[in-house]
Formats: structure tokens, C-alpha cells, sequence
């Protein structure tokens, strides 16, 4: 124990005279400073390979980073590639079935003309739209319109410069109304046209023979038969079905495709096929 005690002792003395004598001068001992110096010169070279082998697997890292996102991409162009090709292909395999069967024009064959809206007035929100092109750019009666990528509407009224909008939503009785179509879960077709809500918000697919066959999201297109439109032109998707007021039929309410709140740039849709 007396050995353990001056041992302990000693060590206090050797540490308080040290802590004393750096106080005291304005520099570390000649040996303290000769082993940090030795110590900092060790870890700088052990350091620096390590560091740069750090490096070096990182760099390496990086690279093979860099050759997977290249292949991938190299893949991506591939596809794409082989995508145009075989599109090219049927294209021109459609062309060589026209022209087999002496078909220039079909239901889905238009071109499109954009145009401004100029006017819409508050009392006819839901019904007109008045947009800056007109029969100067071949734009004629009944052409259908399209906006944010669905239908919003039929071209009513045309001058010259100009040309009125009937929207989707509009409540006139004797509207000119979309005839449509849909994928039924059979694999058949469903027939109907769209008309209007009460509140002038909501349009419906009407007239269905078996609703039941349509399921919520299924895709509504103009059937391009009757007036200028032509067919698959996305209108909306099925969003749910009711009753009418009478309880006699099935109402099935379309979410509309386009944009029908504020239409500012809009396609008018010129049907190529004869009238």
C-alpha cells in the first residue's frame, strides 16, 4: 500500500509540475515538441495511402456508377430506337392497308388549329367562349374543340376572325350533343351522347343501353359519328353512376378530360374525312 501511495504521489507531482512549467513558458518542452512533431510528421504518412486509396475506391465507385447509367441509357436509346422503327413500320403498313382498300380518310383522321380565347362572359361561363380564329383558318360550324387534353366543347358560331365555343357544360336543351363511346368489360362497345347536369357542372354519358358494363375510370371517346368530329377524341372517364330523377335510367357521370374552369389556349379539331 505505501508503494501504491508514493506511486500515485509521484505521478501527481510529475503532472502538477508539468502543468505548472506549461503555464509558465510560452512554448511546449523541446521533447514534447520533438514528439507532436514526430506524431503529426506519422499520421501525415500514414494518412496520405489511406486517403488515397479512399480516393481511389470512390473514384472507382463512381466510374462503375457512371458505366451502369450509360448502359442503361445505351439500353433506353435502343428501345426507343426499335419503338420509332416498328411505329415507322405500322405506319406504313396502315398506309399500304388504305391504299389496298382505296381509303384516303377515316373517322380519326384531322388536323388541329390552335387558337386564343378572347371573351368569356361571367353570365354565359358554362355556355360560350369566343376564341381569335375563325374561317380564315378553315374553321367551320360544329368542329370539335379540345383543351388541356379532352374535349370542351363544339365551334357554334364562325366569322371570319373569330368563332364561338359551345362548351360541354352548356344548358341549352337544343345543344348539339356529343355522340360518344366506351370499352365495355366485355370487350364490346357502349353508345351514347353526353349531355348536362342540373347544377352545370356535371356532364353524363346518356342514352347506355347496360351501364353496368362500365366500370369507374373507363375512358369516354367521341364516336365520330354524326357532325364534324371525329372518333377518339378523349372526352373523360367514367367518375361514378346514378339515377335520373324519375329512377328510370342510369346516369353516368363523366369527369371531363379537358380543362373546362379557364381555357386559355385551345385546338379546334378540322375532321379530314368527306362530309
Amino acid at each position: 500500500m505505501l508503494v501504491s501511495f508514493l506511486t500515485i504521489l509521484l505521478i501527481l507531482i510529475v503532472l502538477g509540475v508539468t502543468v505548472s512549467l506549461r503555464n509558465k513558458r510560452s512554448q511546449p518542452l523541446f521533447g514534447q515538441r520533438m514528439s507532436n512533431d514526430i506524431v503529426s510528421v506519422g499520421s501525415r504518412i500514414i494518412n496520405w495511402p489511406i486517403s488515397a486509396l479512399g480516393s481511389g475506391i470512390s473514384g472507382l465507385s463512381d466510374i462503375i456508377n457512371l458505366q451502369k447509367e450509360n448502359d442503361h441509357l445505351k439500353s433506353q436509346v435502343d428501345a426507343l430506337a426499335q419503338t420509332k422503327a416498328r411505329n415507322a413500320s405500322l405506319e406504313a403498313e396502315n398506309q399500304q392497308l388504305k391504299s389496298a382498300l382505296k381509303i384516303k380518310k377515316t373517322l380519326t383522321s384531322y388536323d388541329s388549329v390552335n387558337a386564343s380565347v378572347i371573351s368569356r362572359s361571367p353570365d354565359t361561363w358554362f355556355d360560350i367562349l369566343i376564341i381569335d380564329k375563325g374561317s380564315n383558318a378553315g374553321i367551320k360550324k360544329n368542329m370539335a374543340v379540345m383543351s388541356g387534353g379532352g374535349v370542351i366543347g363544339r365551334i357554334l358560331e364562325v366569322s371570319a376572325a373569330t368563332a364561338k365555343v359551345e362548351l360541354l357544360t352548356t344548358t341549352d336543351k337544343s345543344a348539339n350533343r356529343f355522340s360518344v363511346e366506351a370499352d365495355a368489360q366485355n370487350g364490346g362497345k357502349v353508345h351514347g351522347i353526353i349531355t348536362v347536369g342540373s347544377d352545370s357542372d356535371s356532364i353524363y354519358f346518356t342514352q347506355v343501353v347496360d351501364s353496368k358494363k362500365l366500370k369507374k375510370g373507363t375512358r369516354v371517346y367521341t364516336s365520330g359519328l354524326g357532325g364534324r368530329s371525329p372518333k377518339g377524341l378523349l372526352v373523360g372517364t367514367v367518375a361514378k353512376t346514378t339515377r335520373d330523377s324519375f329512377g328510370l335510367s342510369d346516369l353516368i357521370e363523366i369527369k371531363p378530360a379537358g380543362n373546362l374552369n379557364d381555357p386559355s389556349i385551345v385546338s379546334v379539331i378540322i375532321r379530314k374525312v368527306a362530309d
